[in-house]
């Protein structure tokens, strides 16, 4: 067993768990989704960025491409959180919600790609 499989595989899933925990719950309904989620999801999704930048293969370009994509749908909601929050007059209301989640979905697309991938790849390998 690889430690730094392991550590890599564990980030990859645990982006992906925490990224699918913000966005169960009714779109609409900001009670149903925490901040702080998103906040841990977007930091978790850093440190697996970070950990894919050292493979240098194909699969490895595209586990880095899935990753990023995640990273900006993150950092984008998160931006319009703190816009909803801070400098809108309404507030983090159903509409900014939507779009938060919404965000946070591609986000998850990206990150079930990644997981799928490397269910694939792991597969593939032969001793």
């Amino acid at each position: 067993m690889n430690l730094e499989k392991v550590i890599f595989g564990f980030f990859i899933v645990f982006a992906a768990t925490l990224n699918f925990g913000f966005v169960i719950g009714e779109i609409d309904n900001p009670a149903h989704h925490n901040s702080l989620e998103l906040f841990l999801a977007i930091v978790v999704n850093l440190i697996a960025t970070v950990l894919k930048f050292g493979d240098r293969t194909q699969v490895g370009a595209v586990h880095l491409a899935t990753s990023l994509v995640a990273d900006l749908q993150l950092l984008a909601a998160a931006g319009v959180w703190a816009y909803a929050a801070y400098v809108s007059p309404n507030g983090v209301d159903a509409l900014a919600i939507t779009t938060i989640v919404s965000l946070s979905a591609g986000a998850l697309l990206a990150n079930i790609v990644s997981v799928v991938m490397l269910i694939i790849e792991t597969m593939m390998l032969r001793r």
